[in-house]
């Protein structure tokens, strides 16, 4: 595979396929990879059973290409959206099917279920939702968890969210605001409360997707370039490279799109590296790494000759990267 079209001081970002690009990487180099595929019945091809299977092998490959390059630690995290059959107000269950498969015939472990809520998110789809009323508005996916091991890195005290406003009164004035005693539940519940920086997260995640003017957004409109139509918000990378990684940790996306999980990585402090099999999409991503948005349309240009790109200083990956 030929090497990257651009990188940065933490990483880089290849343009092919990942079934070709995940091989390359080291064994056990990889602490996290967070993805987002194309999902299931989007793809042109008839719709039905046979669809669906395809999809579902097709993607388990990604699957198992990853883990033996996951470390021992290591997590996939992974944002399946649901999706309706064709001509019908059925859903598919690509998603479930993926986990159970991914579990019980490759070997991951299932860490916890998440489910990222999206409250900017339209309406969809519009014949069973707005125009026949038939359905209600969709705005969560599934977000699975997975380990390599029952053991995956995991610090959730890097993920606290800010306390809610009757919990800070408690923390100032416990017995002021709150009378210990035992709940119907019979767990007792003292008033010994303490600070600990915030609060404990969900595992609903409560991210809008609603970026209007960020970098990437001004690269794309200076350069003339379609933004990629399924990004993900900073927030949801961000949340898992926090969670699940320390500073100089590998992180990946195998699906990159426009490289959120990337940008987000080196803002953190994580090494990086993404593949994408649309050298448009690949081009443009790198909009996100520019200082100064007017160099997009010459970045753009020549990453879309085949010219590899340095933004900033290059990358020391200390690994079998992209070979």
């Amino acid at each position: 595979m030929h090497g990257p079209a651009y990188s940065t001081p933490l990483g880089a970002s290849w343009c092919g396929d990942s079934l070709e690009w995940l091989p390359t990487l080291a064994d056990g180099s990889v602490a996290l990879a967070i993805t987002s595929p194309p999902f299931a019945l989007l793809r042109p091809k008839a719709y039905g059973n046979q669809v669906e299977d395809d999809y579902l092998e097709w993607l388990l490959s990604f699957a198992r290409a990853l883990q033996p390059k996951l470390t021992e630690t290591g997590s996939f995290v992974i944002d399946i959206g649901g999706a309706y059959q064709r001509g019908a107000p059925s859903r598919t269950l690509v998603q479930w099917k993926f986990l159970i498969k991914v579990v019980e015939e490759v070997g991951y472990t299932l860490a916890q279920e998440c489910y990222w809520n999206n409250p900017s998110k339209l309406p969809s789809p519009f014949e069973w939702v707005n125009k026949r009323k038939l359905r209600l508005k969709d705005p969560v996916n599934t977000v699975w968890w997975f380990g390599k091991t029952p053991w995956p890195k995991a610090d959730i005290t890097r993920v606290l969210v800010p306390y809610s406003g009757r919990m800070r009164k408690l923390l100032a004035n416990p017995q002021g605001y709150y009378t210990a005693a035992e709940r119907p539940s019979q767990h007792f519940v003292s008033w010994n409360f303490r600070d600990r920086g915030g609060a404990l997260p969900s595992h609903l995640l409560t991210i809008p997707n609603s970026e209007s003017n960020g970098s990437y957004l001004r690269g794309c409109k200076l350069a003339g370039v379609a933004a990629h139509p399924a990004r993900f918000p900073e927030g949801l990378p961000e949340f898992f490279i926090k969670l699940l990684t320390d500073p100089g940790d590998l992180v990946i996306d195998f699906f990159a799109g426009s490289n959120t999980t990337g940008s987000v990585a080196e803002r953190l402090g994580r090494r990086w590296a993404s593949c994408e099999l649309d050298r448009v999409y690949i081009a443009a991503s790198a909009f996100r790494f520019l200082s100064d948005p007017a160099q997009a349309p010459d970045v753009y240009r020549q990453i879309m000759a085949g010219a590899p790109m340095t933004l900033g200083v290059p990358a020391t990956l200390p690994l079998a990267i992209g070979s």
